[in-house]
């Protein structure tokens, strides 16, 4: 089995709760506290994500890239490369085919969970 043919995350990520997102090829899993939400995802097609504003926000590109433009200074994100969107301010992204990061949301409530079908 290839690295490109393996799950992007260990089982007991997989197993958190899936995240409910209004981006269709988003696949992820939450982890919540009061205080935070972490969210595991791939976005395996690639998406354009439109400008918009919420609470602090730190991620990590695992593989892929994804061109992120904060606060209106545009920059492209590869595997390893951290980012910090501060609270408030506006932002929005172009993310590659075969994305894979982490994501962690000052504000706790940023996802719902998915409702089990």
């Amino acid at each position: 089995m290839s690295l490109a043919d393996r799950e992007p995350f260990p089982e007991f990520i997989r197993a958190l709760p899936t995240v409910d997102s209004p981006l269709a090829s988003l696949r992820g899993w939450m982890l919540g506290t009061e205080q935070a939400l972490a969210m595991f995802y791939e976005i395996p097609a690639g998406v354009e994500v439109p400008e918009h504003a919420h609470g602090a926000q730190w991620g990590i590109v695992i593989a892929g890239t994804m061109e992120f433009t904060i606060g209106g200074e545009t920059r492209t994100y590869g595997p390893g490369e951290t980012y910090y969107v501060p609270d408030g301010i506006a932002h929005r992204a172009v993310i590659s085919p075969g994305y894979v990061g982490i994501d962690v949301f000052a504000d706790a409530d940023r996802y719902r969970a998915r409702a089990e079908t």
